[in-house]
């Protein structure tokens, strides 16, 4: 029998298991509730930062904006959080313990800090009083911002889902720079002009980061990485990608002189960052759902580990 003949009755091989279900069990969180509490998480975590950076340098319609921003996005997400587990009682339940080996755990440990120090500078913002210890509240809740606004990668990374686990290094700085994008963007919407020079450039930067990592993290994954560019969760990806760029575009071009552009560039980047939320979360799905993406890496290791020891 020639080569030929051989490659055309041997079927390719196909990934499957016992009675056809996944290898691995897919995850339980709720959607729209998981993907907003991500997206709400990292808008918050960046407003906080923007809002004392807005303080330092005397914007205070900035600052006003970027505070309710922080406490009201801590808030929403804290609601989505809640709903996604049923019952209040659980998220209360894991402020009991606090276990630095879960990232759930130094997540709950996160956010419930942070939503109490910038509800009180947001209190403290609207109403003026106690302004100094408002304004030591920001600066707690700016402390807190970062873990925030990226402690849900290392969540997600922490599971066995393959789009997940494998995407452990990259997916921190996706993060902090959708979050980035999107507390600039919001800002823009709601701040004039000639304040919202730091949101502008805290948008700007975040754009760029997300989309270095974003590509960074397809390319290293490989296949791994496919249900970021296939399907439903490449589409949202890949709307993300460009509209995020344009509005980049626009903003740096003609941001700080046009208040229309403003507000239509900073809708885009909330609208790119939640997107990019949407379609990471969802990534991962698809790969918990689709042996190959468990079955191949395992045998790829497998066989590296056999070369070594040869």
């Amino acid at each position: 029998m020639s080569p030929r003949t051989r490659e055309s009755v041997v079927p390719e091989a196909e990934f499957g298991s016992y009675y056809g279900r996944p290898i691995l069990k897919e995850p339980t969180w709720k959607q729209p509730d998981v993907p907003l509490y991500l997206f709400l998480g990292g808008m918050a975590g960046a407003s906080a930062v923007l809002a004392e950076g807005a303080a330092a340098t005397d914007r205070p319609a900035l600052e006003r904006v970027a505070r309710l921003a922080a406490a009201g996005g801590a808030a929403a997400g804290t609601v989505a959080l809640v709903h996604d587990l049923g019952r209040p009682e659980r998220f209360l339940n894991m402020l009991r313990v606090f276990k630095p080996t879960s990232p759930l755990s130094v997540g709950s440990f996160i956010l419930a800090p942070f939503s109490a120090l910038s509800g009180a500078a947001a209190v403290s913002q609207v109403t003026g009083w106690f302004p100094r210890l408002g304004r030591l509240a920001g600066v707690g809740a700016t402390a807190l911002g970062p873990p925030l606004a990226t402690y849900t990668a290392a969540l997600l990374a922490n599971t066995a889902v393959p789009a997940w686990h494998d995407a452990h290094r990259e997916l921190p700085f996706v993060f902090a720079g959708s979050g980035a994008t999107a507390a600039g963007g919001l800002a823009m919407i709601l701040t004039p002009v000639d304040q919202a020079g730091p949101a502008r450039r805290m948008a700007l930067a975040g754009a760029a980061t997300e989309i270095v990592a974003a590509e960074a993290l397809k390319k290293r994954l490989g296949m791994v990485g496919e249900p970021y560019h296939e399907g439903r969760p490449g589409r949202l990806m890949s709307a993300s990608r460009t509209t995020t760029a344009v509005a980049a575009g626009a903003t740096l071009l003609l941001g700080r002189r046009s208040r229309a552009v403003s507000v239509l560039a900073g809708a885009a980047c909330v609208a790119a960052s939640m997107a990019t939320r949407f379609g990471i979360f969802q990534a991962g799905l698809a790969s918990a759902k689709d042996p190959k993406y468990t079955v191949v890496p395992q045998r790829q290791r497998l066989d590296e580990r056999r070369l070594a020891d040869a």
